[in-house]
């Protein structure tokens, strides 16, 4: 079932592995290592796929050591995460004492282990999967044992349980009818049956004398309203002391008068209920207690108080989940009010706590410190582009080789596409590229316009006398309602033939859930094929950021033929100076795509274009 499994540290060094052939599955954890170790992405699934293969892993943080099992991407195996455990249990326990100095130079013999560990695991596994239960046959059935007679002595029951039904139905308080006498017939137990019925429903005018229920009430009974005795009233004396119902005003004149009931209280009020006074003297006497034990304690602390001291900070401690949990709760309501989305920010977190879990910390450290120290290097590393982008570079080559460096910017509406375009396109041309910019969004009103101003103003601030009689910025343009992707074939041609060095590609702004308008998008590109592929984003947004640019590659993606069809190559951050220290967007974009931030658009000026500043953005979220 399993045709891989490999023993190797986090920097990709094999201390064993269960089969000599490790060369066609190489690939497979090589993409591990890159893809999600070293990245520390998505280390949370401990599941990776790659081609017909998947990958299962169990991280040791305490010896620094990964634990996979490679097999068929279509098998399902439910014994794998108890199996990884057994494995780390038995590997630490036969190997856990090598120092880390000397464990790169030993040979691991582990296939013992490996064998006992993977038939007790699939035995487990066998147990808990039951078969299915065998159907019986006829012959083992109820039914076949039933005889002709005793079918028809069941047949005879239900038709005179129905007849006394519907004859004299039974209550609850009637008695069983006696067994009919020999020679009784059907209609004589029926009129019996009435009879007792009859007997019962009629109401009797006399009472016996041992009867328990009451009376009726008298006339001048019920016009007396009945004093009311209440819970807590004290005897019955009181309630006829204080009836006044039946006295006459003389009666109750002297009453009034009478000083031998004034201010007397014959009943007796009974107490609430409290504690009773044992309960309070033994509650004083276990507060006692309680505060002797306390004071023997506190004693016993000060005498052995430096030495339990150095006992808390001598000696590392192994953190756990339930450790890191608190910690990493906060970070994680920290990084989202720091604008990172809220999925984000919990796979963040489950990364750092899979990065921890079971390391040893420091003396001298804290778990707060550990988990804020993790969540640096994560995020340094998200932010760190994974392949090199230099437009400078790209632009020089593309150059010599006589051809158009091209650049497509696309986005949802609003975010800044023709602006930031306008900023890059001044910040090429002062490392002397004349650049094209083709107006391949024909659909909002005022975008042709808008694309013929910057054009204007950045001839105006590098005129062709300052570059040797060069225009240094041309507009293509066609007008509107036009097909965008051959507006953006003919720029290309155009300035292939006119020795152009960079074309920008202005497209019109969509949302991402607009499949025509994704579809026209990926047909541009399909079809122009360009160098770079850039999304113009807003610093402003936070979990909007992920959906946008989800859709955006998955709709690249799919309304493509291409076999390898070309998605976002970079990001282009815009509006980034309104948003303080909320950056979380930075974060969110890059840990969706993989892609690096190229540009950071700062402010009003077609100089405020920058390159993102790794450390500072990690400072900005960390504070």
């Amino acid at each position: 079932m399993l045709d891989f499994v490999v023993i190797f540290t986090k920097g990709g060094v094999v201390l064993w592995h269960s089969s000599a052939t490790e060369s066609s599955f190489a690939s497979c954890i090589n993409s591990l290592i890159r893809g999600v170790i070293l990245e520390d992405r998505n280390t949370e699934a401990k599941y990776f796929e790659e081609d017909h293969l998947a990958v299962q892993f169990k991280l040791d943080n305490e010896l620094d050591l990964v634990y996979a099992a490679i097999f068929q991407k279509v098998i399902k195996l439910n014994y794998l995460d108890g199996f990884l455990a057994d494995m780390q249990a038995a590997f630490k326990d036969k190997f856990g004492g090598i120092p880390s100095a000397e464990r790169l130079g030993n040979e691991y013999d582990f296939d013992r282990e490996y064998r006992r560990v993977l038939s007790a695991a699939e035995e487990a596994s066998a147990k808990q999967v039951k078969a299915p239960k065998a159907m019986r046959s006829y012959n083992e059935s109820q039914k076949s044992k039933k005889t002709v007679a005793s079918m028809i002595q069941d047949d005879k029951k239900p038709v005179e349980k129905r007849v006394n039904i519907q004859e004299s139905p039974p209550s609850s308080k009637s008695q069983p009818s006696s067994p009919p006498e020999n020679g009784a017939s059907m209609d004589d137990i029926i009129r019996e049956n009435r009879r007792k019925l009859r007997e019962k429903l009629t109401p009797t005018k006399k009472t016996s004398p041992g009867d328990p229920r009451p009376s009726k009430t008298t006339a001048s009974e019920k016009a007396g309203k009945k004093p009311r005795v209440w819970d807590l009233g004290g005897n019955s004396k009181d309630a006829v002391n204080l009836d006044r119902s039946k006295d006459t005003p003389e009666d109750v004149q002297y009453q009034n008068i009478n000083s031998e009931l004034v201010g007397t209280m014959q009943g007796v009020i009974r107490d609430l209920d409290v504690e009773s006074e044992d309960d309070a003297e033994n509650e004083e006497e276990s507060s006692d207690e309680e505060e002797e034990e306390e004071l023997v304690q506190s004693k016993k602390n000060k005498r052995g108080g430096l030495l339990s001291y150095f006992k808390g900070i001598v000696g590392a401690k192994t953190m756990s989940l339930a450790d890191l949990q608190p910690a990493l709760e906060k970070m994680r309501d920290h990084l989202i009010s720091k604008n990172v989305a809220t999925e984000i920010a919990a796979k963040l977190c489950d990364s750092v706590a899979t990065s921890l879990d079971g390391k040893q910390m420091g003396t001298f450290d804290s778990i707060a410190s550990q988990v804020k120290e993790a969540l640096t290097q994560s995020l340094v590393r998200i932010l760190s582009p994974k392949r090199r982008i230099d437009i400078i570079r790209d632009a020089l080559e593309s150059k010599r080789n006589g051809r158009p460096y091209t650049i497509i910017f696309c986005g949802v509406n609003g975010v800044g596409k023709s602006t930031n375009l306008a900023k890059i396109c001044f910040w090429l041309i002062e490392n002397d590229f004349n650049v094209l910019i083709a107006a391949c969004d024909t659909f909002r009103a005022g975008a042709v316009e808008q694309l013929r101003t910057h054009t204007r103003h950045l001839n105006a601030l590098h005129p062709a006398t300052k570059h040797d009689g060069r225009t240094m910025v041309q507009l293509y343009e066609k007008g509107y309602g036009k097909d965008a992707a051959g507006i953006a074939m003919e720029a290309i041609k155009f300035a292939h033939d006119t020795r152009v060095d960079v074309v920008l590609v202005d497209t019109a702004g969509r949302m991402q859930d607009n499949e025509p308008l994704m579809r026209s998008l990926s047909k541009l590109i399909k079809v122009n094929n360009p160098d770079l592929v850039l999304f113009v984003g807003e610093a402003l947004v936070g979990n909007e950021a992920v959906d946008q640019l989800v859709k955006f590659n998955q709709s690249l993606a799919d309304y493509s033929s291409n076999e390898n069809p070309h998605i976002i190559d970079g990001i282009v951050l815009t509006k980034f100076d309104t948003i303080d220290d909320k950056v979380g967007a930075a974060i969110s974009m890059t840990y969706i795509t993989g892609q690096p931030i190229v540009f950071v658009g700062t402010g009003q000026t077609y100089a405020d274009l920058k390159a993102i500043n790794v450390n500072a953005v990690v400072n900005s979220l960390m504070k």
